[in-house]
């Protein structure tokens, strides 16, 4: 029975794996030699004791559990990338936004000002109306609504700026702490998974089987691959 580590490929992938530890058993005549001459016992050869195999269904477990922790590993990979990806993400969207507020802060800014120029223009019509001529006073009344209704028009896009502001503020907040729950179960998710190659280590690290119980596992294995819905 030829005795042999798992594949190499498994070996890389985790860190720990099969290794071939069957020696050949070598068996002796235990009656050990006298040296007539020197009147020595020659050493005897012990026979080593007889590796422990394991049972083809040990293997197969311990295969299975390894391409699962595997699978674990680049799903864990990937999910830490997709974490990464998107933190460079909100925080671009976080800066954007602060620009954003910045602009907007500084129009209400100048919107304000502008209306208090309006009020401010119609005290002081109302304050010289007595002093001006008729033509006077329905030039700038004629002045003074023209500038009101420009400011009129320019409220309402002004207005639905702040509420699309408001609402890429809210639609951001939403995706934070999501995004911060994500982390703590990437991490528990990363736990769990070295427990799993843990486990491996202690059921299948350093554990000798036998390669026709391999070969037999991974023709079970292309069968029911075969066999499988698509």
């Amino acid at each position: 029975m030829k005795l042999l580590a798992l594949s190499l490929a498994l070996a890389l992938a985790l860190p720990a794996s099969f290794q071939a530890v069957a020696q050949s058993n070598v068996t002796t005549n235990p009656n050990a030699k006298v040296d007539p001459k020197n009147n020595k016992v020659g050493k005897p050869v012990v026979e080593k004791p007889k590796q422990k195999v394991m049972s083809r269904d040990e293997l197969r477990a311990c295969m299975a559990l390894y391409e699962a922790n595997t699978k674990e590993a680049q799903s864990i990979k990937e999910g830490q990338q997709a974490y990464k990806d998107q933190s460079v993400a909100l925080k671009k969207e976080k800066e954007e936004l602060n620009e954003a507020d910045k602009a907007y802060t500084a129009e209400v800014a100048e919107f304000k000002a502008e209306r208090e120029g309006i009020l401010k223009m119609n005290d002081e019509i109302k304050a010289a109306a007595p002093k001006m001529t008729k033509d006077e006073l329905e030039a700038k009344r004629k002045e003074y609504e023209a500038r009101a209704a420009k400011f009129d028009a320019a409220a309402a896009p002004v207005i639905e700026k702040g509420k699309a502001l408001e609402a890429r503020r809210k639609a951001f907040s939403d995706k934070v702490d999501p995004f911060n729950a994500s982390f703590k179960t990437l991490e528990e998710r990363t736990e769990a998974h070295l427990d799993k190659i843990d486990d491996w280590k202690a059921e299948c690290g350093n554990k000798a089987y036998d390669e026709a119980d391999e070969a037999a596992i991974k023709k079970e294995r292309a069968a029911a691959a075969a066999t499988a819905p698509k």
